[in-house]
């Protein structure tokens, strides 16, 4: 009887693991929304561009685990297109946070950043002027101000490391075509404060 309650006890255990791992792979490869991005840049945003060049634009969450990947990913893309980009990073600052609540490690490595400037969105108008959803969306536009790429820039929520996003900007800023506009952004919901 001891052996098979243990038997027992032992199948549903791996179950149950095995049912949290897959729900777990279900949640890091689920795809957050991304909105409608305007086609030209929108001469109404507080970011410059730099003249005769193209401009990145991310939005990102400062709470969300997930945008430190996002900024990784960054990193090594600007490492790559070095000179041939100017970046903002805008990050959410919600009616009722504070600098505290914004300026955190994530807003610290983006600020670390060569050549990347780095804002407070209050209340999230430059995300809805760009069509932001989800944290890590980024949008290039080319050195005319044209909508070239809208998309995330990881492989899944929270994984740095090769992806459709980063090398399709990355092919972008080279000048090299590609075929790609648009990849999956992978993030937390601006909308929803993460605790």
């Amino acid at each position: 009887m001891k052996a098979g309650f243990l038997i027992i006890s032992g199948g549903l255990w791996f179950a149950l693991l095995g049912g949290g791992s897959a729900l777990l792979a279900r949640y890091e490869s689920t795809a957050g929304p991304a909105g409608p991005a305007p086609a030209e840049w929108p001469e109404a945003s507080p970011l410059r561009r730099a003249p005769g060049m193209a401009t990145l634009v991310m939005v990102a969450h400062p709470q969300c685990p997930c945008t430190r990947a996002s900024i990784e990913e960054l990193a090594a893309l600007l490492a790559e297109g070095a000179g041939r980009v100017t970046a903002h990073v805008v990050f959410l600052q919600p009616e009722n946070g504070g600098a505290d609540w914004t300026q955190g490690a994530s807003w610290q490595a983006a600020a670390a950043l060569p050549g990347v400037t780095v804002s407070a969105d209050a209340a999230g108008a430059e995300a809805g002027r760009f069509g932001g959803e989800t944290s890590g969306d980024v949008l290039l536009y080319d050195a005319r101000g044209r909508l070239i790429f809208h998309g995330g820039i990881t492989a899944a929520r929270g994984r740095a490391g090769a992806n459709a996003g980063r090398s399709t900007l990355t092919d972008l800023l080279a000048g090299h075509p590609t075929l790609r506009t648009r990849t999956p952004v992978f993030g937390c919901p601006l909308t929803t404060p993460v605790p």
